[in-house]
């Protein structure tokens, strides 16, 4: 039960789809669980696991069972919430709603496609699953409110490493953690009147009539994301990832008008309002990045040969020039640390770029490369690379190893506490779950629990 107490809730959000445009078939829907006052209805199960097949990923045998688990795993935690009046605000619920939404209209490649697979509109998507958003946002704040306090010591960590049999240790390749300072190639004055030009020009022929914005975007625009899609773009007041500008921008317009020409922090834009409703809008834009020379290169590549040598020198850190002159947001506000696709700040050689092939192979702990150039999407410049630790292919060891394996003594011991937890509260709640999943391990400990106590009542 460890492994499916510790953050491993299933996503709550549903759309409900027809598969390869085949009518799928109305199956009458039932309770197959309640807990206190909460119910689980089948479609719950079956819709979630139609979503993750639909999706190409891989289903376990006993997906219905491990659903109906943390299901109720989450009733139980939203009860305990509501009993405790954790707070959960509406505006929570809603950047959650925001944010899933996004996230199946980039799936399912567009908004239209969405609403057509679900059979149901954005509004429709999102009141279905409002109230399943509200518990999960609940459960999430009981579960923080169990282990927030959980603290391991040394002593732990060792006494767990210890009673690791030597052939179960994990065997890791060479890692990396790695720091970088970035600085981007900044185009000329003379590029960047190009690209506005160039933008004004389109802006011209389309309130003209002489083109369509749709046209015009899907030739020209330097955006991949919306490229294709003719400029379309939709996003939220309150969704922090879209620039200011260009979100103060959309919000102004009036449906069908076509903003000035300004600038963000990718590059310069023309924006129609297609529609607007609350907080959430649609638009087109067409994106023009100015082009950077080799001339606007070198100078990023001289900024940072004064950084290193100031820092061969001692007389700023890493951490300070990552502070001070880094311009990459993503690193910036990690100390400068370079993380893979998941996240981890250990690096093997398949997380590099081409770019730092090098700096794998002959860079070594505690030095500073030479300013590499690299491109990152339309972006280009240069950047310096610290290796903070480098270790050699290796057995799982404490001394090289020990934060991976304090993090999976700090989730036991989480795990330990959520478990003592359920085992106080479960048999306090109402339980009954239908013959078909009555049979499942962790539902029928839970069910035993439940009817000696109510016995004892």
């Amino acid at each position: 039960m460890k492994q499916s107490l510790f953050f491993i809730f299933f996503s709550v959000f549903t759309v409900v789809a027809v598969a390869q445009g085949q009518p799928k078939k109305v199956l009458a829907d039932k309770i197959i669980a309640v807990i206190g006052d909460k119910i689980v209805l089948k479609s719950d199960i079956t819709n979630f696991i139609e979503d993750e097949k639909r999706q190409g990923k891989e289903v376990p045998e006993n997906a219905g069972c491990m659903l109906l688990q943390q299901m109720m795993i989450r009733k139980a935690l939203m009860l305990q919430a509501q009993k405790d009046s954790l707070p959960v605000s509406n505006e929570e619920i809603e950047a959650e709603l925001d944010q899933r939404i996004r996230y199946y209209i980039n799936a399912y490649g567009g908004k239209d496609a969405l609403e057509q697979i679900a059979g149901k509109t954005i509004y429709q998507i999102k009141e279905d699953n409002r109230t399943a958003i509200k518990e999960q946002k609940l459960a999430d704040a009981m579960q923080k409110s169990i282990i927030e306090n959980v603290r391991i010591t040394p002593t732990e960590v060792k006494d767990y490493y210890d009673k690791i049999p030597k052939d179960s240790l994990f065997f890791y390749d060479t890692e990396l953690e790695m720091k970088q300072v970035v600085a981007y190639a900044k185009p000329s004055r003379e590029m960047e009147k190009y690209a506005q030009d160039e933008l004004a020009e389109y802006k011209r022929q389309i309130e003209s009539g002489a083109a369509s914005f749709d046209r015009l975007a899907k030739m020209y625009s330097d955006d991949p994301g919306t490229k294709e899609m003719g400029g379309r773009f939709e996003f939220n007041r309150n969704d922090k990832n879209v620039d200011p500008v260009f979100s103060s921008t959309a919000f102004a317009l009036k449906e069908g008008q076509i903003s000035r020409v300004i600038k963000s922090k990718f590059g310069y834009h023309i924006i129609q309002l297609v529609s607007r409703v609350g907080d959430d809008v649609v638009v087109r834009h067409i994106l023009k990045i100015p082009h950077v020379t080799q001339t606007e290169i070198d100078a990023a590549i001289a900024k940072l040969d004064t950084i290193r040598s100031k820092l061969v020198a001692g007389t700023i850190t890493f951490g300070e020039a990552v502070d001070k002159y880094s311009e990459d947001d993503n690193s910036k506000f990690t100390a400068g640390s370079v993380t893979n696709a998941q996240g981890s700040p250990y690096l093997t050689i398949q997380d590099l770029d081409k770019s730092l092939v090098s700096v794998y192979n002959q860079l070594k702990v505690g030095e500073y490369s030479k300013p590499i150039t690299f491109g990152e999407g339309s972006k280009q410049g240069a950047r310096i690379v610290y290796i903070q630790k480098k270790t050699e292919p290796h057995r799982e060891n404490l001394k090289d190893d020990y934060n991976k394996v304090a993090q999976r003594v700090m989730d036991e011991k989480k795990n330990e506490i959520l478990e003592r937890w359920f085992q106080t509260k479960m048999p306090t709640y109402y339980i009954n779950v239908d013959s078909e999943y009555r049979d499942c391990s962790q539902i029928h400990i839970w069910l035993a629990a439940s009817a000696n106590a109510e016995k004892d009542r």
